[in-house]
């Protein structure tokens, strides 16, 4: 294909410890112990610098994933064992320049004023790189280690959340960008006719401020959210730059596209605000027999125990007496209203998948795309689900790690560059400036 109309698209590149497939940690090109490795996660972010790539994503959970076996839960490298993210970031901070870095901090179980300092801290960190991945908590686990019985209900914790985005927006706002003197000779350190004092009291959160960090380089971190429900739309079309998303075909990602785009006019936002990008985990070689093979080998290594648990969790389902080769059982789940549990019932139905199928399907990609083919027929999906409007661009899940990440910066990122689809060098300095977005004004600020 020739280059786009529509320029470049937005690349990341999610960083899993081992890797994205749920077998990642057994094959040789995984390090094993990579969630407690920094050396690992230094190695691959210089790698992801060199190839352009706009960020890196990190995805958190404050709990080891709940399950009735741990014994289960032993087979996998994924749930258990892994720095929290915002730590590790202040460490990549000092490795790379001009890679975003972006982590997941829950509003669930923070407390706004934490997050805001942490996140602008990392940008100060970063000289304005830092993103926050706004969720509201899918592992209910979580609630066992923060003096609950229970995880919120859905609507709930979004309605919390979305209080919770406004306090911390709030008080990233908390100075002016030009408050800060450093005046030796007058003797004064800050104005404290910029200093703004936030003094919420909401339905959920009573935070009075100022915020003990000044402003952010980039005004606000990049926010990125990633629900799917009607909630988790509506939350997006009103709070992210970015949003992250899990559709499995061209035509659910259009209609998507279409849909949240045109929700943020209600909440006087253009569609140009923000950046639609699904999760994608790619299998390519010079050739579609090779690429297959690849895949093939990758998915000879789920532990059918680990692949049926995998499932049981995405869709928070019991299927302990379940018939692996048999199909998924009609039985209500608490997730029956979000999209990912939508999409995987009827990835199900429409092709009359047995369970053992379904996470062979999906669990190489933890539920979002994967792409097989040789490089030149990846870049063309990619690159007609980016003309047709279906995304901004792709959040690339190397299948493990570093292997997987280096072959993808090897073949992928020289294709899309020939086609004029990904930069070869940053032109900016912030992760706004990457996607394309405009630096937000302070809520205080004066209109001119």
């Amino acid at each position: 294909m020739a280059a786009s109309a529509r320029g470049t698209m937005n690349l990341g590149v999610f960083f899993k410890n081992t890797g994205h497939h749920i077998a990642a940690w057994r094959h040789p090109d995984a390090q094993p112990d990579a969630g407690v490795n920094a050396r690992h996660y230094v190695q691959c972010a210089i790698t992801s610098e060199r190839a352009c790539f706009d960020f890196l994503f990190f995805a958190d959970s404050a709990a080891v994933r709940d399950t009735k076996s741990y014994e289960t839960l032993s087979r996998t490298a994924q749930y258990t064992a892994y720095f929290e993210p915002t730590t590790l970031l202040g460490a990549l901070a000092m490795v790379t320049e001009r890679i975003g870095l972006v982590s997941t901090a829950t509003t669930s179980y923070n407390e706004p004023y934490h997050v805001a300092r942490r996140f602008a801290s990392l940008d100060w960190l970063s000289a304005g790189r830092a993103g926050w991945n706004v969720v509201t908590s899918g592992n209910a686990a979580e609630a066992l280690n923060f003096g609950r019985d229970e995880h919120y209900g859905h609507a709930a914790r979004y309605h919390r959340a979305r209080e919770f985005v406004d306090v911390v927006r709030g008080l990233w706002d908390s100075w002016d960008d030009d408050a800060f003197l450093y005046d030796r000779e007058s003797g004064r350190f800050f104005d404290p006719a910029r200093l703004h004092v936030l003094d919420h009291q909401g339905e959920h959160f009573k935070v009075r401020g100022p915020l003990n960090v000044p402003r952010p380089p980039q005004g606000h971190p990049v926010i990125f959210q990633a629900g799917t429900s009607e909630d988790g739309r509506e939350l997006a079309a009103a709070t992210a730059d970015a949003v992250f998303t899990s559709e499995l075909t061209r035509e659910d990602s259009r209609a998507y596209y279409k849909d949240v785009k045109s929700r943020m006019a209600r909440h006087g936002r253009t569609p140009d605000q923000m950046r639609i990008m699904p999760g994608c985990t790619v299998f390519c070689a010079p050739t579609e027999a090779e690429a297959r093979e690849r895949y093939e080998h990758m998915q000879s290594l789920i532990d059918p125990v680990v692949g049926r648990a995998y499932i049981a969790d995405l869709l928070s389902l019991d299927l302990s007496d379940c018939d692996i080769d048999g199909p998924l059982p009609d039985r209500p789940s608490p997730r029956s209203e979000q999209g990912t549990f939508r999409n995987v019932m009827n990835l199900s139905r429409r092709d009359g998948l047995s369970i053992r199928q379904i996470y062979q399907r999906l669990a190489g990609s933890h539920g979002k795309l994967c792409l097989v083919g040789s490089t030149t027929q990846v870049a063309d999906v990619m690159q007609d689900w980016f003309e047709s409007e279906a995304c901004d661009g792709f959040i690339l899940q190397p299948s493990t790690m570093p292997g997987d990440l280096d072959h993808l910066a090897a073949t992928l990122v020289p294709e899309l560059q020939g086609r004029g689809l990904h930069r070869t060098a940053y032109e900016g300095t912030t992760l706004r400036s990457h996607l394309g977005l405009a630096r937000p004004a302070s809520r205080y600020k004066q209109p001119a």
